[in-house]
């Protein structure tokens, strides 16, 4: 799991993630005197080369690697270890795609819209 770096004073107000998680996202810290900036011990950390993820790790997608379909033919071609993302394609073939995934047992990984409908 991901280490969640979350920015300087954001307990304190509402504004920048107080209670409001979608707003709790990093910046930099650059002001002056910034205890977080000059890393001070008991202050939060910050996001720095060591947090990388491995290289055999960069871009997977829980664990197995992410592969573009456009269509049945596309899908095919997949072995286990890959996991399917959708392109902008219609509702037919998007129904065509999923049906054959499932007998294939190949998991999809953006479906849109409601997911029992297929």
């Amino acid at each position: 799991m991901r280490k969640k770096f979350i920015r300087a004073d954001s307990f304190r107000y509402s504004r920048i993630g107080k209670n409001r998680p979608k707003l709790q996202k990093w910046r930099r810290p650059r002001g002056k005197h910034n205890k977080l900036r000059l890393k001070r011990a008991g202050h939060s950390k910050q996001p720095g080369i060591g947090y990388r993820k491995s290289r055999k790790q960069t871009g997977k997608i829980k664990n197995l690697l992410p592969v573009l379909v456009h269509n049945v033919k596309d899908l095919q071609e997949l072995k286990k270890a890959n996991i399917v993302i959708l392109a902008r394609v219609g509702m037919k073939k998007k129904f065509e795609i999923i049906k054959e995934a499932e007998k294939l047992g190949i998991t999809i990984f953006n479906f849109g819209g409601r997911k029992n409908e297929s």
